[in-house]
């Protein structure tokens, strides 16, 4: 069973329309609803690669048991936690040329009444979990803290555990040495409080967060793939050139591959090139966090590998 936690669960829409004006009446020409937070993305495609993944974190009101319903549709098990307030919701805009602009709602408070809830479910839930990927941003009233508490958790009964945030979230949550984390060049730039001009100072970099304790450090770089940094070896996987329809949840994309690889005993290079074919073949969807097998197959021998 593969986990994933969503502390700031949305309904997620996407507005396709022709052109994104300002000051004037947009038509929008599609609509989708799917229920997200970047950890109920790494869920579906979870899902969609044929692994038995459950979803958990909070979700509250109308908006939450509507977010509820679409799991069911999507056969999506599901243990969350109830809060007094309703569940948020993020609007993507895609114009015609696949501009995309995010309205991301911050999430309502969470009390410490619900969070200690939360917690107690959390530490049964590790029990029946091979894999718990932890995802995204978290509500008002949650400390910074949080993910270290979540990871240290998780380790404590012997787990593997893939944290995938930004910020102070993320800055807190290496602390407590997950097995696995993604960051992005900004972000590796943040941790280390360095710059990174060139290749080589990635490399380093990752390098040192890798030495901190974290079993695997896989840099995301959009189009060029990703880094990925063990204490035995260095990889970069990078997908063929496509035309990308919806970018939006490739990096959770890849989250739900990376847990999957390492649920099934892949190898890391196995892993890479699986989870960089998952993520290209999101980008070639209009719904956030899905893909389909075909596309995914035809990138998967596509995809280099290079080993330094």
């Amino acid at each position: 069973m593969i986990t994933t936690v969503t502390l700031n669960v949305a309904i997620d829409k996407s507005y396709v329309i022709e052109e994104l004006k300002k000051g004037e009446v947009m038509r929008v020409l599609k609509c989708t609803k799917t229920p997200g937070g970047k950890g109920l993305n790494v869920a579906r495609v979870i899902k969609l690669c044929g692994e038995e993944v459950l979803a958990t974190g909070f979700v509250g009101g109308h908006s939450g048991a509507y977010v509820e319903d679409l799991l069911k549709e999507q056969k999506i098990e599901y243990d969350f936690s109830h809060t007094a307030f309703e569940t948020r919701t993020c609007i993507n805009v895609l114009d015609r040329e696949g501009n995309s602009s995010e309205f991301l709602e911050p999430g309502e408070p969470i009390t410490q009444e619900e969070l200690n809830d939360f917690l107690g479910k959390f530490e049964k839930i590790i029990d029946t979990s091979n894999i718990i990927t932890i995802s995204g941003s978290v509500p008002i009233g949650v400390d910074t803290d949080i993910y270290s508490k979540l990871v240290t958790m998780v380790k404590e009964k012997g787990k593997k555990v893939i944290l995938d945030t930004s910020g102070e979230l993320l800055k807190e949550g290496i602390k407590a040495c997950p097995t696995m984390i993604k960051p992005n060049r900004d972000e590796v730039q943040a941790l280390l409080n360095i710059s990174v001009a060139n290749w080589d100072e990635l490399v380093n970099g990752a390098r040192k967060l890798q030495r901190m304790g974290i079993e695997i450090v896989a840099v995301s770089l959009g189009t060029d793939g990703a880094l990925v940094i063990t204490k035995d070896a260095i990889y970069h996987g990078k997908p063929p050139r496509i035309q990308p329809v919806n970018t939006v949840g490739s990096g959770d994309s890849m989250v739900a591959a990376f847990a999957v690889g390492l649920a099934r005993g892949y190898t890391i290079e196995d892993t890479l090139r699986y989870a960089i074919a998952v993520s290209a073949a999101n980008t070639l969807t209009m719904t956030t966090g899905s893909f389909n097998e075909e596309d995914m197959e035809k990138l998967y021998d596509q995809v280099s590998i290079t080993r330094q």
